[in-house]
């Protein structure tokens, strides 16, 4: 492709996988229209240890110079589905690039 970023392009096709997988993740919470106590409470956990670990999936995938709040969240979203979860993240991610 002429003067088009490959790299760039790479970086969208995953920042759009990681969005998704946010978004889907967030629904889990309520699901015919009742609160999931054991999700919400997942998720909580999650995002403590991500903030107390500093632990940031879009910095690490080089989607970000830093840390940032949004990733840190995001983050904590994603990891309270598991580590299994997160394992395919990385493998869908691994052959996008």
């Amino acid at each position: 492709m002429n003067g088009i970023n490959q790299e760039l392009i790479a970086q969208l096709i995953v920042l759009a996988f990681l969005i998704e997988a946010v978004w889907e993740t967030l629904k889990m919470i309520r699901q015919d229209n009742k609160f999931s106590i054991d999700r919400i409470g997942v998720t909580i956990v999650a995002l403590l240890f991500i903030f107390n670990f500093k632990l940031d999936l879009f910095h690490a995938v080089g989607l970000s110079d830093e840390m940032t709040a949004i990733g840190l969240v995001s983050t904590g979203i994603l990891s309270s589905r598991g580590s299994n979860f997160i394992h395919d993240i990385f493998k869908k991610i691994n052959k996008k690039e």
